[in-house]
């Protein structure tokens, strides 16, 4: 059991929100000196593991100069001002529309969207501009609260459509587990097994931006209401 110490120790550092890559490498250490590795052993295979995957980093370094100059000439300005075009959308229609998306495209292999390329510059600024024009301008609170869908709906989408895809690594993993245990579990009928989960996370999320267009409808009511001492009397004799 004291193999496992890195998931807590990884439980830990999220909970408390300290820097994700130093939790990670913390715990990685921690685990491979519990299972007795050699520290010399351990390194030598942290180092392997970077070499092999170094190609993962690759679409995220490449990614971020692109998206800052996106952003530099106004790309959130503009996602913001097509969005207010649109009167019947709101900010939970957005984020629910993305979710789908996101949900149908990783599904079948097609990697779109995501934190970085999309979210921080395109869905939470639509999101932000679907509830202006609705309610007019938007406190601080509202804004951090839509943000933060935003990056749900990401995280939903794309968490839960991935296990449909029979080639992604969450889904060839379970298979692995199941055939080390000597279980023959076909990778179709894993994929198909994930349907019913992506449907309820979907139709959580419904009801989560639900819940966000009421909370931004309050809070634009509670904004604009008059306390009942200020109103003026009418009339000189009453």
């Amino acid at each position: 059991m004291l193999k496992l110490i890195g998931i807590a120790i990884v439980g830990v550092g999220f909970a408390l929100r300290w820097n994700a890559l130093l939790v990670v490498v913390v715990a990685g250490f921690a685990t491979g000196l519990a299972a007795g590795l050699p520290w010399h052993d351990l390194v030598a295979e942290l180092g392997r593991l970077f070499v092999q995957n170094r190609a993962l980093a690759l679409p995220a370094v490449l990614m971020l100069p692109v998206i800052g100059l996106l952003e530099h000439h106004g790309l959130q300005e503009r996602a913001e001002s097509l969005i207010r075009q649109a009167r019947s959308l709101t900010a939970g229609r957005v984020l629910l529309l993305y979710t789908g998306v996101r949900q149908l495209a990783i599904s079948v292999g097609i990697p779109l969207g995501g934190q970085a390329s999309a979210v921080r510059p395109v869905i939470a600024p639509m999101a932000e501009g679907a509830a202006r024009a609705a309610t007019g301008e938007l406190s601080p609170a509202i804004v951090a609260t839509i943000r933060a869908h935003a990056a749900a709906a990401d995280n939903v989408g794309n968490f839960f459509g991935e296990d449909i895809f029979v080639a992604v690594g969450g889904v060839l993993l379970m298979r692995a587990f199941f055939a080390a245990h000597g279980m023959t579990v076909g990778l179709w009928s894993l994929a198909g097994w994930g349907i019913p989960t992506a449907l309820a996370a979907f139709a959580v999320m419904a009801w989560r931006c639900r819940a966000l267009d009421r909370r931004i409808a309050r809070a634009a009511a509670e904004r604009t209401s008059v306390p009942v001492d200020r109103v003026p009397r009418g009339g000189s004799g009453s």
